[in-house]
């Protein structure tokens, strides 16, 4: 289950860096995205990179235990 949970904040962290990528105009891939320099998705992507280091941080500390 640990591995599973790693999975999906690690994707979480992926998908965060992306949007944020692509709301600042840093990550303007593909061309046509409704994405790109939108601040909003800027935001979003920060929401899930912050969930998705949560989640691997709470699974690191209950697997400690």
């Amino acid at each position: 289950m640990a591995k599973v949970a790693y999975g999906l904040g690690g994707l979480l962290v992926l998908i965060g860096l992306v949007w944020m990528g692509q709301g600042s105009g840093y990550f303007p891939y593909p061309a046509e995205s409704f994405m790109i320099d939108q601040t909003p998705w800027i935001y979003w992507g920060g929401l899930a990179l912050i969930a998705g280091v949560a989640i691997i941080f709470l699974t690191k500390s209950r697997s400690r235990r």
